[in-house]
């Protein structure tokens, strides 16, 4: 006998090795009301999960604006500054290091996108000294930022997150106050 048969009739499939045809139907209907419970347990998850993406996705948003000339960049949640980009077109999430020299990505992120070494240098960072791969890529930065060729440093213990060093930030007109690092695009007028 079938579960989901009457007794004395069978269906293929799963088949109801309980003694009691009334355990069999008990069977029967649990099935799919387990189905239904662990169906509306999935919905749920997939909801709380896009929730949060959109949520994070909003945050960003309003963590940076630009306006005409002006950029403004609200200091995130790690107590850092976020500039969105891309790396050879590939988006990125610079972290900005005003006490980087250079603009640096991982090793990993350099071999990901081909990036070709042209040399070796050695770096000082928090950590100490290490030996990095000197490569070239065309930077962009929303807002309209952009550094064609840009000489970057690919280190091995790199985190995720590319830094945006000076190398960039110095050619740009910026301040930071209350939190809000405010990048001014205009021409500097002579005086």
């Amino acid at each position: 006998m079938t579960a989901a048969s009457a007794p004395g009739r069978e269906s293929p499939g799963f088949r109801c090795a309980a003694a009691n045809p009334e355990q069999c139907r008990a069977m029967s209907d649990e099935l799919p009301r387990t189905f239904k419970v662990v169906t509306i347990w999935l919905l749920l998850g997939v909801l709380v999960f896009v929730g949060i993406q959109w949520l994070l996705h909003e945050q960003q948003q309003m963590r940076f604006r630009a306006e005409g000339d002006i950029i403004e960049i609200r200091r995130g949640a790690d107590g850092h500054y976020h500039w969105p980009g891309t790396i050879n077109g590939h988006s990125v999430d610079f972290l900005i290091d005003t006490g980087a020299t250079g603009t640096a990505i991982s090793a990993a992120l350099a071999r990901e996108l081909e990036l070709q070494s042209i040399g070796q240098v050695q770096s000082s960072t928090a950590g100490g000294p290490v030996t990095g791969q000197v490569v070239r890529a065309d930077v962009t930065l929303q807002g309209g930022v952009r550094a064609e060729r840009l000489r970057l440093v690919a280190l091995p213990a790199l985190a995720e997150r590319p830094l945006l060093g000076m190398d960039v930030l110095g050619r740009l007109h910026w301040q930071q106050r209350d939190g809000v690092m405010r990048i001014d695009l205009r021409p500097t007028q002579p005086s």
